[in-house]
This record gives C-alpha cells, structure tokens and sequence, in this order.
C-alpha cells in the first residue's frame, strides 16, 4: 500500500507534535521544494535514503501493440530513483 502526503503528516505529527495543520504545511513545503528542484533538471539527493535524477530521453520508433503501426515517441524528461547503499541494505536484510 503507497504512503500518502497524510499519512507523512501523520507520522510528523506523531513525532514532533505540532498541530496537524503545521505538519500538512511541512509535507506540502517539502513535496514543493522537491518538485521545483526536478523541474529544473535538478538532482533531489536525500542522505541515506536515495537521488532522485531527472533523465533526458531521446525521441525513438515504437510500435502500437494493437496494429503493429509504427509511431514516433517524443523526446521527454523522466525521473528516476537510485536507492541509497543504507536503503538497499536495510532493504536486504543488512
């Protein structure tokens, strides 16, 4: 089951205890910040945690699997994630 932005405000709320209005406002100015960081081709790195990487891609020939017909894919911006060494450790059993 993903995470929510509640559910992060939730677990500030929990540990700080600031007023859960203040903790929707944290979550919100940290989604924000990460947000305009990746819009402007930024790397977001998060100390053991992982990088969040914005990735150029090249417009390319693909294929409608319904017809068969060949289409071109527009060139496109995507992120990626790459998982910190602590995170694949922990995630490993480490």
């Amino acid at each position: 089951m993903p995470v929510t932005k509640n559910e992060v405000a939730d677990a500030i709320y929990a540990k700080l205890g600031l007023t859960k209005k203040r903790c929707t406002e944290v979550t919100e100015l940290i989604l924000d910040l990460m947000k305009e960081r990746l819009i402007d081709g930024e790397t977001v790195k998060i100390s053991g945690f992982g990088n969040f990487v914005v990735n150029q891609k090249k417009s390319r020939v693909g294929r409608n699997p319904q017809t068969g017909e060949e289409i071109e894919i527009s060139a496109r911006k995507v992120v990626t994630f790459a998982p910190s060494q602590v995170l694949k450790e922990r995630l490993n059993g480490g």
